[in-house]
């Protein structure tokens, strides 16, 4: 039995770093994955006989290594004194230390007055890789920038001499009571930007009274982010539909089981968009625990982290499904990534409780419309052909991509949506100063709120109504805007293909 109930040394585990027998450390433990290999992965090969534990955590949940492996692959603790510090990545080099030294030189956080400037910090001082995968999105990322352009061809209507001593911005989100009209969205790999991952956002929705959704491809375990949970805390999930329907199965009745309230399917991933600036960086850690389950080998890792991560999601999901979704759960199905009227009215036809406008952050189908746009057009088409008003409890209209500003919430609910999904900037917050990151965030949303619902006239979210914003110009996609000089000085420009020799940060 290896280490006869004595620590490894490193010099063993060292001796196993091939296709015929592979181990590796991660959190002072050694495993042996050489029953992972099944056809050969350049990954974990590059760490067998090594601590892989900076590669594995930014991609697995803690507990995926030791729940995938049988008991007799756990072949014990390390010991530590033995370990050379040469075997893993030197945090020393030169990269990593002008890194750091841009981290000892971010402002003071009482220095961050919007969500533009945790975007800017965060693009100088996150791992390139980090950075890459978080603000990429498809092809020429037209609709990257369009997502938050098109709150700028809706303009304000204010009412005046009303009493906005007190304002109230709370509502309440399928149901259940929200401190703003906001949720947390679901973004994956959350601890590329930060050790502790989405148990910052579960934390930081707790504290300020915010709903989370859960991600699949969450660098957190599930158990682990509700676990974190205040008692009475909501969570919502959002689930990737697997190819193997037994383990969607197994992880939407779980979900069920652990109190989540609510269940959002993204339908708008058949195949993963190209994101070429994650692409570029090349993706070379090891694979996260969905997709392990799901048995989906030989990924093409030159696709970058996005493409290397999904392998698992079925491209044949359509809508007979919904009745299998709705005889495995009660909780309240909501399609995310909804792009037209049609199959909002489709999704309303079927009883669904709702659905998210939403392109995916610009991630997939590039020149796909901006969700605040889409929803302009479902309310319309709804009301002429339903005779529906929104907002409205029984199907629920979200919006997410391109929100910075309360005010861009603020015009979601005037139109008709019932809350706004916050994703990247959320990442960025605490990607560039921790947990407290996130808590400013959240804060300089509900002072925004305070201010622009006084100046607006609306004292409550029921008095945030269509009349106060002129949408005429939404789906005019060539008229001008003023430039926010803020998101464009943050959007990184693509980068096409460059001489070998001429390095950039991406």
């Amino acid at each position: 039995m290896p280490g006869a109930n004595r620590p490894l040394t490193a010099q063993e585990v060292a001796a196993h770093s091939s296709r015929e027998s592979c181990w590796i450390i991660v959190h002072g433990n050694v495993y042996d994955v050489t029953d992972f290999l099944d056809g050969g992965s350049k990954v974990i090969l590059k760490y067998a006989g090594k601590d892989a534990t900076k590669e594995y955590d930014p991609i697995h949940p803690p507990d995926a290594i030791t729940t995938n492996l049988k008991p007799d692959k756990h072949l014990g603790p390390i010991d530590r004194s033995t370990i050379d510090q040469t075997t893993s990545d030197d945090p020393t080099s030169e990269e990593e230390r002008a890194r750091q030294g841009r981290i000892s030189s971010r402002p003071r956080l009482s220095e961050i007055l919007n969500l533009h400037d945790f975007e800017a910090v965060a693009r100088q001082v996150m791992p390139d890789k980090a950075w890459a995968y978080y603000s990429s999105a498809a092809d020429d990322e037209i609709t990257h920038r369009e997502n938050h352009a098109a709150f700028h061809r809706i303009w304000f209507r204010p009412r005046i001499l009303r009493d906005v001593t007190k304002v109230d911005w709370s509502t309440r989100i399928l149901g259940h009571q929200s401190s703003m009209p906001v949720y947390i969205t679901a973004t994956a790999l959350g601890k590329l930007g930060h050790p502790d991952g989405e148990l910052n956002l579960t934390r930081a929705a707790a504290k300020h009274g915010l709903i989370q959704m859960i991600p699949t491809l969450a660098s957190c375990s599930f158990d682990e982010i509700v676990d974190a949970a205040d008692a009475a805390q909501v969570l919502f999930f959002q689930l990737y539909v697997n190819k193997d329907r037994s383990i969607t199965k197994r992880i939407v009745e779980h979900a069920e089981a652990r109190g989540i309230k609510a269940l959002f399917i993204t339908v708008d991933a058949p195949q993963l968009g190209r994101r070429e600036k994650d692409m570029r960086q090349k993706f070379d850690a090891e694979d996260p625990s969905e997709v392990s389950k799901a048995g989906q080998g030989n990924v093409d890792r030159s696709q970058g982290a996005a493409r290397a991560i999904s392998s698992f999601i079925d491209p044949g999901l359509q809508w007979a499904d919904l009745d299998w979704f709705r005889r495995i759960t009660k909780m309240p199905l909501i399609l995310k990534g909804v792009q037209c009227w049609e199959d909002a009215l489709e999704a309303y036809d079927r009883g669904l409780a709702g659905v998210v406008l939403s392109n995916h952050g610009g991630r997939q189908l590039d020149f796909a419309r901006s969700g605040v746009e889409v929803l302009a057009e479902v309310v319309a088409q709804l009301k002429e052909r339903r005779g529906l008003k929104f907002p409205n409890e029984k199907f629920q209209l979200f919006v997410d991509g391109g929100v910075r500003r309360a005010t861009d919430v603020i015009k979601a609910v005037a139109l008709g949506a019932t809350a706004v999904g916050i994703g990247r900037p959320f990442l960025y917050a605490y990607s560039s100063y921790g947990p407290d990151g996130i808590d400013k965030a959240l804060q300089i949303l509900h002072d925004e709120f305070e201010m622009n619902m006084r100046l607006l006239g609306a004292r409550t979210i029921a008095e945030i109504v269509p009349e106060m914003v002129d949408a005429s110009n939404i789906h005019t996609h060539v008229v001008p805007v003023p430039m926010d000089n803020l998101f464009e000085g943050n959007y990184e420009k693509l980068l096409g293909a460059r001489l070998r020799d001429v390095k950039s940060k991406l």
